[in-house]
C-alpha cells in the first residue's frame, strides 16, 4: 500500500470515520510509517494553508480532513508544550483539542471542530488558536442545545414576566451572587455599590422564593444562567456568520450577467 494512502486510512481510523480490528490498525501504522503513540491531540484548521509545514513543526503530525476541515493529530502531546503550539499556530484560526488516549482520538477531534465553529475565524498576525482545555465547562453546557434550552426554561421562568432590561439586570446580579458567594463579592464583580446588589437580591428572592437556599438549586441556576449567555453568544455568532455567507453568495453574479446588474447584498 502506498504510504500516502496508508496515512489517510490511518487518519480515518483514528478520526472514527472507519473501523479496523486492532491488528489492522498496527498494519496501517507500519505501512504509513507513523507509529501510533499512547496519547494524541487534535488540531483543526480553518484553512489548509501550510498544513504540511505545520505538521512537520508539530512532531510530524498526521494530516487528514473531516467534512472540509484540515485536521492534524499531534503525537505525544507532552512534548508539544502549549507555548510551542501557540507559536506554531499563531496567525491562523485553529482549535486545539484535549489530550486523549489514542483509542479516543475522535473525541479530541470532535470537540476541537465544535470549538472552531464557535470562535470567529479571523486570519491575521494577531490570530490565536482556541484550546478546548480553556472552554471545558462551556462545551459541556453546550453539547446539547435542546437540553440547555430546557434547563433555562425550567429555572429562569420567573424572569420571563419582566422587561428585557429588568431581566438582564437581575440575571447578571444573580449570576454574580452565585459566583461570588455574597453581596459584597457580587458588587465587586459588577462594579456597583453592595446596597444596590442587596436591593436586587431582594427582588430576586421575591421571584424565586425559598428555593435559593437549596445548594442544588443554586448550582442548577448557575448552570442555567451560564447556558443562556453561552447560547445567546453562539446564536449571535451563527447569525453574523450566516449574514456574511449570504452577502458573499449574493455578490457572485452568474456568467453572462450584465456588468450594470445590481446585487442586493444583505
Amino acid at each position: 500500500m502506498p504510504v500516502a494512502r496508508a496515512r489517510q486510512d490511518l487518519f480515518d481510523v483514528l478520526a472514527g470515520q472507519r473501523e479496523v480490528p486492532e491488528e489492522g490498525l498496527h498494519e496501517l501504522a507500519r505501512a504509513a510509517g507513523w507509529p501510533v503513540p499512547d496519547t494524541l491531540q487534535a488540531v483543526v484548521l480553518a484553512t489548509p494553508a501550510d498544513a504540511a509545514q505545520l505538521a512537520a513543526a508539530l512532531g510530524h503530525a498526521l494530516i487528514g480532513s473531516v467534512e472540509g476541515y484540515t485536521c492534524l493529530f499531534v503525537p505525544d502531546p507532552a512534548t508539544q508544550t502549549r507555548a510551542r503550539l501557540e507559536a506554531a499556530l499563531k496567525g491562523r484560526p485553529a482549535a486545539v483539542g484535549h489530550v486523549v488516549p489514542a483509542t479516543d482520538t475522535a473525541s479530541s477531534l470532535r470537540w476541537a471542530r465544535y470549538l472552531l465553529t464557535l470562535a470567529p475565524s479571523r486570519v491575521g498576525p494577531e490570530s490565536r488558536p482556541a484550546f478546548v482545555d480553556d472552554h471545558l465547562s462551556a462545551l459541556l453546557l453546550l453539547q446539547d442545545e435542546s437540553l440547555a434550552d430546557a434547563l433555562t426554561s425550567r429555572w429562569l421562568g420567573p424572569l420571563e414576566e419582566l422587561t428585557p432590561r429588568q431581566s438582564e439586570r437581575l440575571e447578571v446580579t444573580l449570576l454574580a451572587w452565585l459566583e461570588g458567594g455574597g453581596a459584597p463579592e457580587a458588587a465587586k464583580l459588577l462594579h456597583v455599590h453592595p446596597q444596590t446588589v442587596r436591593y436586587r437580591l431582594r427582588q430576586i428572592e421575591k421571584l424565586f422564593g425559598p428555593v435559593l437556599r437549596d445548594p442544588r438549586t443554586r448550582f442548577e441556576l448557575e448552570m442555567a444562567l451560564r447556558s443562556r449567555r453561552l447560547m445567546a453568544h453562539v446564536r449571535s455568532y451563527r447569525a453574523r456568520a450566516g449574514r456574511r455567507a449570504r452577502a458573499v453568495a449574493s455578490s457572485i453574479r452568474p456568467l453572462g450577467m450584465a456588468r450594470e446588474a445590481r446585487v442586493n447584498g444583505l
